[in-house]
């Protein structure tokens, strides 16, 4: 697990080789805004919000096409008075204006257009984390890490982090960043639960050996981990996982989510928790609280691993070969 540094309230992370201090839990703010028909109006999300930084969080996400802009409008407001004091990612590469193929994209056109949509909607003059939202394979690497680059040398971007993309593509970027001198990514998101463990093959593995920060989206399976939803719509698999975490959230008197989240949180991710109530917000938060013990930590793997496949069955089934004790 990365090493936790000493905050006020909740316990902070250091985000990867950016040096920047961040928050254990990061505040997703997806649900800003009504505009998809689901989420909180300003004043909820204010509440939300002030219950956030008073349990010490300081670590904000939204994106550029969240509630087609009213989540970044809505944070700007929220974040107007103390600015400096908190750190705010949002991200690029998703299409935002219909009809306009290039409004998306991961090349320099599209980034340009999108950061500076978002510092208006933001009402700052800088982003601290910005991250790539998606694979573009039309975009060479090249192309998007220098668009990066220049921005964090303009000061309008502090770091860089990227998400939904395969691990080679991040390992290659990274290595061409540090050969030709540019910035490279600092973080990065993928969808990670109890039931979504696929990065644990390469995603997690990468992230450890590049010292990548690494954060978790969707931690409650869009809730099915929660107690909501149909669990039907979970593999067998997923349904085990599910079930072990209410029998353990009965035991220690919590609510599932909270089990759901202090399980990501052990395994060193930092969970993105969104909520449309200060309730949910509450819950979440209660997750800092539970201390899982190494049964119930073993219990919890049992029953999400997944089979990492090829090559890695094949390198553990000879790994006394391929690495011998010493004599």
């Amino acid at each position: 697990m990365p090493e936790a540094v000493s905050g006020a309230g909740m316990p902070l992370r250091v985000l990867g080789r950016s040096g920047l201090r961040v928050s254990e839990m990061c505040l997703g703010a997806m649900t800003f805004g009504t505009d998809w028909g689901f989420g909180a109006d300003e004043s909820i999300c204010q509440d939300i919000y002030k219950e956030f930084r008073s349990a010490g969080g300081n670590f904000i996400d939204t994106a550029n096409n969240y509630t087609n802009g009213a989540s970044e409008t809505i944070l700007g407001r929220l974040i107007a008075s103390e600015r400096d004091d908190v750190v705010v990612s949002t991200k690029y590469t998703l299409p935002t204006h219909p009809g306009d193929p290039n409004s998306g994209g991961n090349h320099r056109k599209s980034l340009r257009r999108s950061v500076e949509e978002s510092l208006r909607r933001l009402g700052t003059d800088y982003i601290d984390l910005l991250w790539v939202h998606a694979w573009d394979r039309q975009t060479p690497a090249e192309e998007t890490l220098r668009g990066l680059d220049d921005l964090v040398r303009s000061g309008k971007v502090l770091a860089i982090g990227i998400t939904n993309t395969p691990a080679w593509v991040v390992a290659r970027s990274n290595a061409i960043a540090e050969l030709r001198g540019w910035s490279a990514y600092c973080a990065m998101q993928v969808e990670y639960s109890l039931v979504a463990r696929s990065p644990d093959r390469e995603l997690l593995p990468m992230a450890s050996e590049l010292d990548l920060a690494l954060c978790a989206w969707s931690p409650l399976a869009r809730g099915l981990l929660a107690g909501k939803g149909d669990p039907e719509r979970l593999s067998p698999a997923g349904r085990e996982a599910r079930t072990v975490a209410q029998d353990i959230a009965a035991e220690l008197g919590v609510s599932p989510a909270q089990v759901a989240l202090a399980w990501v949180i052990r395994r060193g991710l930092m969970p993105s928790i969104g909520a449309r109530t200060v309730e949910q917000l509450r819950d979440n938060l209660g997750a800092l609280q539970v201390m899982l013990d190494e049964g119930q930590q073993e219990r919890l793997d049992a029953a999400s691993r997944v089979r990492l496949g090829y090559p890695h069955d094949f390198l553990n089934e000879r790994r006394a070969v391929l690495e011998p004790q010493e004599l």
